[in-house]
C-alpha cells in the first residue's frame, strides 16, 4: 500500500500494552506509539490519531486505515463471549462439551480438558438429517421451525450457532434455519464459518464465531463511526485483510488479526533484503510470537486459542506468554519464575511509574543497563531505574543473590522461554535453525536477540527498521483477501470434479472481495492430503494426480521422517486469493545527523549505511533498543535494517 504515493495510509496494532501506529504518506513513514486502553480499545486509536495530527484527513476520507485488534483475542482468553445457543441434528448436542479424546501431554495422569460449557436451555436440536452425500433423509418443515424459535425465545440468547451433520455438503437446512432466525438473533452456520468434516471441531469455530461475533460488531460499528468517512480494513488471521463491515461475520477469523501483521511485514523485508527464510520472534509486553517463514505465510488448521482447537485456517504462529510486562516471582519450591502474567499497560512494569511494584523483565532489563532511561518512547516516557532496582530487589533477597544476578536470571529465563518457542516451530518440525535469519520486533525483541541466535546456533540476525511497531508496518504491507477450505474426501487417483468445485469457491471469494472494491485478484489453489488412515493432513499446492501424490511422499518423509506404501487421499480443497497490490516498499535510509547517546550507546537514526557497530552496545531509537552482545556486531543496510 505504501507503495502509492498518491494516498494516505495508516496501520494501526492494538497491543496489550502498547498501541502502534505506522503512517505511509508520499514514500515516508512516521511511527508512533501510545499506551492502550484495553477496557474500549478505540480510545487508544484515537489518542494516536489525534497526536498525530491525523484527525481532520480522517474526518475528511482521506485516510485508509488497516487495523489489528485483539479484541476477538481477549474476549476468547477472557471467556468474555456473548450468552450463545447451539443448534445441532437430533441426538448432537453434547459435541462441545464432549470434544475430543485426544490430549497435550500424553502420560499426564491429571489430564484436564479444555471444553465449552453451555447451558442445558442453550442446547438445541432440530430433526433433520442429511446423508454423507448430502441427500436429505429428514427434511426441515415450518412446524419444526417453529418449536425452535419457541425454545429459543425462552432460552433467551444474543446468538445462535448452527452446526448440522455434513453441512459442508449440503447447506440447505442451515441456510433455512438462518433465514428463519437472522432478524432476532446474530446467527453463524458452520457451512459459512468452516465447510469442513468433523463434528466438533466444526461447531467450535461456528460457536466462537457467534460468541464474540456480537463483541467485535459493536466495537468495529464504534470504531468505523468514530473515523467515518476514512474507510477502515481488519488484519485476519490468515495475513489478509477484510473490510470492517464484513469482519464481523467472521469473527473467528481475526483471533491472530494483530500477529499476522507481523508476519505479512517479514515476508515484505525477506523480498526486500533477499532473505526468504526467516525465523521471526515477536516480544511485545504481554507474549512472545513465533513464526517460520518460507517465502510465503505458512497456514495452519491445527491452532489453539484459549486452550481450544480452533480449525480455521490461521497462520502458523506458537504463542507464549513471555514479554517484556512478564512478572518474575518465586514459585512454591523457591525457584525463580517468568510470566506468563503481565503486569500490561496498567499499572505496567515498576519502572514506569505508574503504580506497578512487581519485578518484570523490563525492569530486569533495566536494571542490566539494556534500555536507556532516558531515551524509552523517544524520551516522552522517562524509566525509573530505582524502582526498577526495588522491584528486582524483592525477589534478590529471598534467592540470596545480588539485584544484578538477579535481573540476569530473569533474562535469561524469559530467554530460556523464547528459544523453547523457537524450537517448536522449526527443529521439532524438521527445520534447520542454522538455515534461517533471526528476525526479531515489538519493542522488546532487540533485548534478547543475540542471545536468542546464541541458543540457536543461528549466525545472522536481523532488527528490522521501525522493528518497536513492526507488527503496524505489516498492516500495509497485506492486501484485501480470503482464506476458502471445503472438503472433498476421495482417494487422490479418484476424485473428481475438483476443477468445478475450486472454481465455485473462486467466484464466492471473488463476490465477497468485489464488495470492498477488488476488482483484479490472484489465486492459489491447494490441498489437504494424507495417508488413507491417518488423522492429519498435509498441504500441498493443487496439480494433476500423479505430480500431487509424489510431492505428498516427499513432503511426508521430510516432515515425519517416513514413507508409507498406502493411498493418498484427498481430504480438503483451498483456495488462497488476494487482491492484486503493487508491493509495499520502504524508503531507502538517510541519517538525520544524531549524535552518539554515550557510552557504549548509539542512536540508530546517527548510522550511515553499511556503519558497524561492535557489541556490547545499546542502540536506542524512538520505539525500540538493541543490545548488540559482546562478539556480534551489527551493520545497517540499505534500507536501515540491523543485520
Amino acid at each position: 500500500m505504501a507503495g502509492d504515493s498518491g494516498r494516505v495510509y495508516l496501520g494501526i496494532d492494538t497491543g496489550g500494552t502498547f498501541t502502534d501506529f505506522v503512517l505511509a504518506r508520499q514514500g515516508s513513514i512516521q511511527v508512533h506509539k501510545v499506551l492502550s486502553t484495553p477496557a474500549a480499545p478505540q480510545q487508544a486509536i484515537l489518542q494516536g490519531i489525534e497526536e498525530l495530527g491525523l484527525a481532520d484527513e480522517v474526518g475528511q476520507g482521506l485516510v485508509n486505515i488497516v487495523h489489528g485488534t485483539t479484541v476477538a483475542t481477549n474476549a476468547t482468553l477472557e471467556g468474555k463471549g456473548v450468552r450463545t445457543a447451539y443448534i445441532a441434528n437430533k441426538g448432537m448436542k453434547d459435541v462441545l462439551s464432549i470434544g475430543r479424546q485426544t490430549r497435550d501431554a500424553l502420560y499426564d495422569l491429571a489430564v484436564t480438558k479444555n471444553t465449552i460449557e453451555v447451558e442445558a436451555p442453550l442446547l438445541l436440536e432440530v430433526d433433520v438429517r442429511c446423508g454423507p452425500d448430502g441427500t436429505v433423509l429428514q427434511d426441515l418443515d415450518d412446524s419444526k421451525l417453529a418449536v425452535l424459535k419457541a425454545d429459543l425465545a425462552k432460552a433467551a440468547p444474543r446468538a445462535v450457532a448452527i452446526n448440522l451433520l455434513f453441512s459442508f455438503v449440503n447447506d440447505e437446512h442451515e441456510r433455512k434455519i438462518e433465514a428463519a432466525l437472522g432478524q432476532d438473533y446474530f446467527v453463524s452456520r458452520s457451512s459459512e464459518v468452516l465447510p469442513e468434516y468433523r463434528e466438533y471441531e466444526r461447531g467450535l469455530a461456528t460457536w466462537v464465531n457467534a460468541w464474540i461475533g456480537p463483541l467485535i460488531n459493536d466495537y468495529l460499528l464504534s470504531l468505523s463511526k468514530a473515523l467515518a468517512p476514512s474507510q477502515v480494513a481488519i488484519m485476519q488471521s490468515s495475513g489478509l485483510t477484510i473490510a470492517a463491515d464484513q469482519a464481523a461475520r467472521k469473527a473467528v477469523n481475526l483471533l491472530l488479526s494483530g500477529p499476522a501483521g507481523g508476519l505479512a511485514a517479514g515476508l515484505m523485508l525477506g523480498r526486500l533484503t533477499g532473505k526468504s527464510r526467516l525465523m521471526t520472534f515477536d516480544m511485545g509486553g504481554t507474549s512472545t510470537d513465533v513464526s517460520l517463514l518460507k517465502g510465503s505465510i505458512r497456514l495452519s488448521n491445527e491452532n489453539q486459542v484459549a486452550g481450544l482447537p480452533i480449525a480455521i485456517p490461521m497462520a502458523d504462529i506458537h504463542t507464549i506468554g513471555a514479554g517484556g510486562g512478564s512478572v518474575a516471582y518465586i514459585d512454591e519450591g523457591g525457584l525463580l519464575q517468568v510470566g506468563p502474567r503481565s503486569a500490561g499497560a496498567d499499572p505496567g512494569p515498576a519502572c514506569y511509574g505508574l503504580g506497578g511494584t512487581e519485578p518484570t523483565v523490563t525492569d530486569a532489563n533495566l536494571v542490566l543497563g539494556r534500555l536507556s532511561p532516558d531515551a524509552f518512547l523517544r524520551g516522552e516516557m522517562a524509566l525509573d531505574s530505582a524502582a526498577a532496582s526495588a522491584a528486582v530487589g524483592t525477589l534478590a533477597k529471598p534467592l540470596g543473590l545480588s539485584i544484578e544476578e538477579t535481573a540476569q536470571g530473569i533474562v535469561d529465563i524469559a530467554s530460556e522461554l523464547m528459544a523453547q518457542a523457537l524450537r517448536v516451530i522449526s527443529i521439532e518440525r524438521g527445520h534447520d535453525p542454522r538455515e534461517y535469519t533471526l528476525v526479531c520486533f515489538g519493542g522488546a525483541g532487540g533485548l534478547h536477540l543475540c542471545q536468542l541466535a546464541e541458543a540457536l546456533e543461528i549466525s545472522e540476525a536481523m532488527v528490522p527498521v521501525h522493528a518497536g511497531v513492526l507488527s503496524a508496518v505489516g498492516m500495509l504491507a497485506t492486501a484485501p483477501g480470503r482464506e476458502l477450505t471445503h472438503t472433498h474426501q476421495a482417494l487422490l487417483t479418484e476424485a473428481e470434479g475438483l476443477e468445478a468445485q475450486f472454481e465455485a469457491m473462486e467466484a464466492a471469494a471473488r463476490a465477497e472481495l468485489s464488495k470492498e472494491g477488488v476488482t483484479r485478484t490472484l489465486s492459489e489453489r491447494s490441498l489437504d492430503l494424507r495417508y488413507q488412515g491417518q488423522t492429519f493432513t498435509l498441504n500441498l499446492p493443487f496439480s494433476a494426480p500423479a505430480e500431487a501424490v509424489a510431492a505428498f511422499h516427499q513432503a511426508h518423509e521430510a516432515r515425519y521422517g517416513h514413507r508409507l506404501a498406502r493411498e493418498v487421499e484427498l481430504v480438503n480443497l483451498r483456495v488462497h486469493m488476494e487482491a492484486r497490490a503493487q508491493p509495499m516498499t520502504l524508503p531507502l535510509w538517510a541519517p538525520d545527523g544524531s549524535a552518539v547517546t554515550g557510552q557504549g550507546k548509539v542512536a540508530r537514526s546517527a548510522l550511515s549505511v553499511d556503519d558497524k557497530v561492535v557489541g556490547p552496545c545499546l542502540i536506542t531509537e524512538g520505539h525500540a533498543t538493541t543490545y548488540v552482545a559482546e562478539g556480534w556486531q551489527a551493520r545497517l543496510d540499505k534500507y536501515g535494517n540491523l543485520m
